[in-house]
């Protein structure tokens, strides 16, 4: 993967920035930085090695959609390796599990933070494991690139946003709804926690002062939540014209194979998902879900050459039934990111990462050109696409360009 910056390129990236996965010169050990340059705030960083943190949930109900996100990390950071590491060292992994459990999360944050020290940290998935990290991060002053598509409503200068704002992926969403499938009358549905209930707040907000349209319904349910014969009998009783859904983990292999048992089928019911991708999908089963929509910037079917090597090397490593979503593929950009960020600032120091992260951009992206903005989210296209049998998705809309990332949208 390769990467650009508005500013000069360091010269371990010199020469790669067209060719995705090509390995860059080594750096020789005359040419290595001292450690006393480029850490002065105490990270886990010694001459030949640099720490850094995935926590993410390998355990629990989110494994289903967190596991592409570790997948995704390793993949990157081995690349990085085979090109020499970062300023001439080996990036080392300190793993942990935050067990689908947010209390869990903080105390494996604050023992990367606190007690190893790493330089940064690739992690969480639910905006509930974000909110309950968060604070820890910004008191140590760490760093975090999170990768999952969120509410937004949120900026911090710890935190790298790798996946979409509500701006990018639900207002876009709303809009083809209402554009192209003519839907006036929305049911909302979603997991009981912060990322749905403020994404469908937002939703709602736009149905009814944008779009002019009503929503019908509204519904949450417990993450791990398995039982929801009710609920689509309300949504067959209500008729809507769309099912505008946010339902996490592994709750949505229950749901969509509910949904079809009772003849709720794509052909039948315009239904728009914010939350499934091809990991979810893979135990969802494609047929269960045929038909219906998910709103992403990144789908595995991409046909680009950028795309097509990613793949291609995620599945010679994790073997050719491997899929790819949307935050697999967004957890891919972090250890790209940083690594283009440390070696524009030459240093580990989070102060002078994150400064030296404003405005760059990654033109090998698999999902297309990105760019950080000031506000510490990506520039980056938005995409709906149907649900296929085999378990992957056709891309049926795309935006004509970057959509600026805009966390705090006026009126919502």
């Amino acid at each position: 993967m390769t990467l650009k910056a508005k500013v000069k390129t360091s010269g371990l990236l010199a020469g790669v920035l067209a060719v995705p996965f090509l390995l860059a010169p080594m750096l020789t050990n005359a040419s290595v930085p001292a450690t006393a340059k480029v850490n002065t705030t105490k990270l886990k960083v010694d001459d030949k090695f640099v720490y850094v943190g995935q926590l993410h949930s390998a355990t629990g109900t989110m494994a289903i959609s967190e596991t592409g996100s570790i997948q995704a990390e390793r993949l990157a950071i081995e690349q990085i390796n085979k090109q020499g590491g970062i300023l001439g060292r080996q990036i080392k992994i300190i793993q942990e599990d935050g067990a689908s459990d947010w209390p869990t999360f903080a105390e494996k944050a604050r023992k990367l933070s606190e007690k190893d020290r790493v330089a940064a940290i690739f992690g969480c998935w639910t905006s509930a494991s974000r909110k309950a990290v968060l604070p820890i991060i910004e008191r140590n002053n760490s760093l975090l690139y999170y990768p999952t598509f969120y509410e937004g409503l949120e900026q911090s200068k710890n935190v790298i946003y790798t996946g979409q704002e509500a701006t990018q992926q639900v207002l876009e969403a709303l809009n083809w709804l209402s554009s192209v499938k003519k839907a006036k009358t929305f049911y909302l549905i979603g997991s009981d926690y912060i990322w749905p209930r403020t994404t469908m707040k937002i939703a709602r907000t736009h149905i009814e002062k944008v779009l002019k349209g009503k929503v019908v319904g509204e519904e949450y349910y417990p993450l791990g939540h398995t039982q929801f014969g009710s609920l689509i009998n309300k949504t067959k009783l209500k008729k809507p014209d769309a099912i505008f859904a946010a339902v996490v983990g592994g709750s949505n292999v229950s749901f969509y194979k509910q949904m079809k048992a009772a003849g709720v089928t794509g052909d039948k019911q315009t239904l728009l998902t914010l939350s499934v991708t091809e990991d979810e999908l893979l135990g969802i089963g494609g047929e269960n879900m045929k038909g219906f929509y998910s709103s992403m910037k990144y789908f595995q079917s991409l046909n680009n050459p950028n795309n097509q090597a990613f793949v291609k090397a995620f599945k010679a490593k994790y073997g050719p039934k491997a899929v790819i979503g949307d935050v697999t593929q967004a957890a891919y950009l972090g250890p790209w990111l940083w690594k283009a960020a440390v070696e524009k600032a030459g240093s580990f120091d989070v102060a002078k990462v994150t400064a030296a992260s404003k405005g760059l951009e990654m033109k090998t992206a698999p999902e297309g050109y990105v760019k950080i903005d000031p506000n510490h989210h990506l520039w980056s296209k938005s995409r709906i696409a149907e649900v296929q049998t085999n378990g992957q998705f056709k891309v049926v809309y795309e935006s004509k360009g970057l959509i600026k990332p805009n966390p705090f949208p006026k009126g919502y």
